[in-house]
């Protein structure tokens, strides 16, 4: 495995697969360079004709941007991101018109129905975003990514990398940190590094992404073992003791999982950012709003669940449903959360032995949905993984996106704007 790089161009997509279309773009080559090129370049967006940038949008209104922000929460002004710079938006041109020449006399009961009246802070991203119920990095399906793209790849996307690669040549920090687990050690990375590391206000855009690439490759060493400097799935297949066919399995994993439209650990991230502490401080504030959310509370649900279920997948099914009226990590169809193409994305990868595949598949003879969850606690048992395998693959894979929600927010991020409202008693009062 040594030697790889972290673009491997050109690969063929395998014989078969599904070309559903992406996110608000088509990709324009199957193969893995086309795929970067677009990753990259945002091509197959038109940036010019019915798409205006923000100082337009706001001269043409005569607004300020927290109204026009308002326009876009509520739909009355379509948005997207900015394909020569995915951090900045364009606004539709015929909704502008519109309200140039229509009435606007609505705009303040919106306000008031807005985040401000419902007591909650709006958060205006270009990383991510589910349309027809496939979740998209920054306009591309995640799905079709990871047929071949590296962790590497999605965080050059995430982060707004344009050319640069600071992701290469890294070297491992001689001091690792130690622990029991790779819960543990990665959070006592990011803990060290948010007490060594500068604050972000006042730091420019190209030394805070390469930051965070120097704290994504220390995590990983901690994660993995400091070793020869392989793409980071292949560090933590080595660490792992898989074999090499194997690690393949492990960036698909990384890659459905680098980001998510979780709230509370995006909000966390963000708000911290915002505070101005450093990038891996508000990383780790994240990440430990990661840990207790309930996609990790399933995973860790589920991957107990699947070590008794592949013996008897009806009686354990059976038992569950009628207990708690749930199946641990299978979804309701009807849910948007349940996110059933990333998990079958990564079912269908993993050449699951036929007890697992028994698991899921009685699930559907019930009309239940796999979801994220039940996905990764599959794998980590097709790959006989640590018991905390599942978790620990998401949580390292969920890194990169919340270190690019900490760069989105630090680098040209809308103020996250919240109102503590007091409601207990009246001072005074006994």
């Amino acid at each position: 495995m040594a030697g790889l790089s972290p673009i491997h161009a050109g690969l063929p997509m395998p014989p078969g697969a599904a070309q559903t279309p992406p996110c608000h773009e088509m990709v324009p080559d199957w193969g893995l360079s086309g795929i970067l090129t677009s990753f990259c370049t945002g091509a197959g967006m038109d940036a010019g004709h019915g798409w205006i940038g923000r100082a337009e949008a706001l001269k043409r209104l005569g607004v300020k941007t927290q109204t026009l922000y308002a326009y876009v929460s509520r739909g009355r002004i379509a948005a997207r991101p900015d394909p020569t710079d995915p951090r900045r938006s364009l606004y539709a041109e015929s909704d502008i018109e519109r309200l140039e020449t229509g009435d606007r006399a609505a705009l303040p009961a919106v306000l008031s129905r807005g985040a401000a009246g419902r007591g909650e802070a709006e958060i205006f991203s270009s990383l991510s975003t589910r349309i027809d119920g496939r979740l998209c990095y920054a306009g591309l399906d995640v799905a079709q990514l990871s047929a071949q793209a590296t962790l590497e790849d999605v965080a050059r996307r995430l982060w707004g990398l344009k050319s640069a690669q600071p992701l290469m040549g890294l070297k491992p920090r001689v001091d690792a940190v130690t622990g029991a687990s790779i819960r543990l050690r990665t959070c006592a990375c990011l803990a060290r590094r948010a007490a060594e590391d500068l604050p972000l206000p006042g730091r420019d855009a190209d030394t805070l992404r390469a930051e965070a690439a120097d704290i994504l490759n220390e995590v990983m060493d901690a994660a993995a073992g400091s070793g020869p400097r392989l793409l980071f799935h292949q560090r933590l297949a080595r660490g792992w003791k898989l074999i090499e066919r194997d690690a393949d399995l492990i960036r698909r994993a990384l890659v459905l999982c680098a980001d998510d439209l979780a709230l509370p650990p995006i909000l966390a991230a963000r708000a911290t950012a915002q505070s101005g502490a450093p990038l891996a401080g508000a990383t780790l504030a994240g990440v430990t709003a990661l840990l207790g959310s309930p996609v990790m509370r399933q995973t860790h649900v589920a991957s107990s669940w699947v070590v008794q279920a592949r013996r008897n997948p009806v009686l354990a099914l059976s038992q569950a449903l009628e207990e708690t009226g749930k199946a641990p990590g299978f979804g309701d169809p009807a849910s948007p959360d349940t996110d059933e193409v990333r998990a079958r994305t990564l079912i269908e990868a993993a050449r699951l032995p036929s007890d697992l595949e028994a698991v899921w598949r009685e699930g559907e003879t019930r009309g239940l949905v796999p979801g994220l969850p039940l996905a990764l606690a599959l794998v980590a048992r097709r790959l006989d993984l640590p018991r905390e395998g599942a978790v620990d693959l998401l949580m390292l894979g969920r890194l990169t996106g919340l270190m690019g929600h900490v760069l989105d927010q630090a680098i040209g991020g809308s103020p996250i704007r919240t109102r503590l409202r007091y409601v207990g008693p009246t001072p005074g009062a006994n």
